[in-house]
């Protein structure tokens, strides 16, 4: 058998043979077939990574923030003592989306791997008030959730005298008022510094000076610049400062176990403050998906159960739920023998964008998608059936990718 590296080089050798000689190529799973008739497999070649999502994690100081990151990404990666600032360095943690789907694929198609798409969590020091001028140690890390697509911001709501609240009592609206504050400071003093190199420069586009005017009136009175109306060319314009105001934001409501089925007082004034900003609240429970790291499926469900949690309702998929939503993502799916696999792609992307998400040629070379609805293929229990039945249809360069969607492309490059 060919050491690894070898069957690598021999499977991108028929590759770019096939290329050469103008032959279409199928795409399912990751992996290349030859379409003459009965399709060959032609193993070792590697797609590239499909979109990760990728999440900060925020927070006051002792809000559960690190116990919630260590949960989730099933390690201990961050600190979680009882005392301010324990979490010093950034840390980032990857974790498979949950979706139930996948296995339910793999099953069909006997595929030999089943991949999820992944989510990525950055945790970063606790933030505290006057954190934009210094102030504690958070300040020093926004830098590290500038690029993530969303944030999480972890907000204490439970009672412990034994944990200490920098502030000297929970009051969750507070914390986040506090919070968003001191993220919209720090969009402020970015946006002023733009502006002034602005005023050096000869070839100004009018769009970026009329979005940073906009930004700064705002930013200055504690808004957040998701909040304000920019035309597409002015979005387009600023996109590069990557505002931290400008991502959409999830409150995570860290509870105790015996209110995590109906939450609390402390709840509901958060649930308030996000409806009236146009933002997510889900309910979490560190103490609780601390506990979840050490049980088996099964045991999982009969634990949340005996809490009143149906499972999927908190903690990680709701979390991801709530994210997909908020940032308008999809999720197609690609399956057969050799694997099944999930990739995530923005809502409204057609056909050869989708196709992209796995390798660059697939869209270049885009022929059509072989397509069936996720549920269209589960009824029929396999391809063949679902093709006998009419329910695999052939999409062009304009179909847009459905939820669900599982795809077979074909390309020639």
């Amino acid at each position: 058998m060919l050491p690894a590296g070898s069957r690598f080089m021999a499977a991108m050798t028929v590759f770019m043979a096939a290329t050469r000689t103008g032959t279409a190529f199928v795409a399912r799973g990751g992996a290349l077939a030859r379409s003459l008739g009965g399709a060959q497999q032609v193993r070792g070649f590697r797609a590239t990574a499909s979109m990760k999502l990728k999440t900060g994690i925020v927070g006051m100081p002792n809000v559960g923030k690190s116990t919630l990151f260590n949960a989730l990404t099933e390690q201990q990666a961050a600190q979680a003592e009882n005392y301010p600032f324990c979490t010093i360095e950034p840390n980032v943690g990857v974790v498979a989306v949950p979706d139930p789907r996948l296995d339910i694929l793999g099953t069909i198609n006997k595929s030999q791997k089943v991949i999820p798409t992944s989510l990525e969590f950055v945790d970063i020091a606790g933030l505290v008030k006057g954190a934009s001028k210094g102030e504690g140690l958070g300040n020093k890390f926004l830098a590290n959730i500038r690029e993530c697509d969303a944030i999480v911001h972890v907000v204490r709501c439970f009672e412990d005298s034994d944990i200490i609240h920098v502030d000297g009592n929970v009051d969750p609206v507070r914390d986040i008022e506090t919070i968003n504050l001191e993220l919209a400071l720090a969009d402020l003093a970015q946006v002023e510094k733009r502006l002034q190199r602005l005023a050096r420069d000869k070839n100004v586009v009018p769009a970026e000076k009329t979005a940073l005017e906009k930004l700064v009136k705002a930013l200055d009175a504690g808004q957040a610049a998701r909040s304000i109306a920019l035309d597409e060319e002015e979005a387009a314009a600023v996109r590069g400062l990557m505002l931290l105001t400008q991502k959409q934001m999830i409150y995570a409501a860290n509870v105790p176990d015996t209110d995590l089925a109906d939450g609390n007082a402390f709840v509901d004034a958060v649930r308030k403050f996000a409806e009236e900003e146009g933002s997510r609240v889900v309910l979490v429970s560190a103490q609780v998906e601390s506990e979840l790291v050490e049980l088996s499926g099964a045991d999982r469900a009969e634990f949340l159960g005996s809490l009143g949690v149906a499972e999927g309702s908190c903690g990680l998929p709701a979390l991801v739920k709530e994210a997909y939503e908020l940032l308008g993502l999809r999720t197609y799916f690609t399956s057969g023998e050799t694997e099944t696999r999930a990739w995530t792609i923005q809502t409204g992307w057609r056909a050869p964008q989708a196709a992209g998400v796995i390798h660059s040629d697939f869209e270049r070379g885009f022929i059509r998608a072989e397509t069936i609805a996720y549920g269209d293929l589960v009824e029929c229990g396999s391809e063949k059936a679902a093709r006998e039945k009419g329910v695999m249809r052939s999409e062009g360069k304009e179909y847009v990718v459905q939820e669900g969607d599982v795809m077979l492309f074909r390309f020639n490059v």
